[in-house]
């Protein structure tokens, strides 16, 4: 394995193990029983929103990503997750506030606790992603973002079993392309 692989793997370990788990529960919760899932960010972070946007569909959820000509309106039963490393991205704050003012859930993913985006939230995860990085080894927001990454995704059985899902059920939703 290669000094990257094996630092990046270490401090995605080290972050998960130190985070704020005790909301993880709660996002679960309020995120099925909501009538529609909206999810955002900005660049990397959203690539990870769109991932985890796309195995929610494949577990039969509602979801939907803010930006997309196609998104309908966040209404007041409706659960937002927005992710950001910073919680500085003017586009993902005014988001939280507005959806916040419509009166639906705002859940965040970042690494900042202390950001505007933060207390916008009604469910912070904080991802402590971002402690002694070595840049030359995990450049800007690389440790935020696998983080996130495995973090939603280890959020993934646990929906399952909520919803009493299996991967044959899911993969009948797998997207087909042709």
């Amino acid at each position: 394995m290669e000094e990257a692989e094996i630092y990046i793997v270490e401090k995605i370990k080290e972050a998960l193990e130190s985070s704020n788990s005790p909301n993880r529960a709660r996002f679960i919760e309020e995120m099925l029983k909501s009538k529609k899932i909206f999810i955002y960010g900005v660049g990397r972070s959203g690539l990870v929103a769109k991932a985890f946007a796309i195995r929610l569909v494949q577990l039969g959820l509602k979801v939907f990503f803010i930006g997309e000509t196609v998104t309908p309106i966040v209404e007041p039963d409706d659960f937002v997750i927005i992710i950001s490393k910073t919680g500085q991205t003017m586009s993902a704050i005014q988001t939280a506030n507005i959806v916040g003012r419509v009166g639906s859930t705002v859940a965040v993913i970042t690494a900042k606790e202390t950001s505007k985006l933060a207390h916008a939230s009604n469910i912070l995860i904080h991802l402590k992603a971002n402690n002694n990085i070595k840049s030359n080894l995990a450049p800007l927001g690389t440790l935020f973002e696998d983080t996130a990454m495995v973090f939603l995704d280890a959020l993934v059985p646990d929906i399952m079993a909520k919803l009493g899902e299996t991967e044959n059920n899911m993969r009948a939703r797998h997207a087909i392309w042709v």
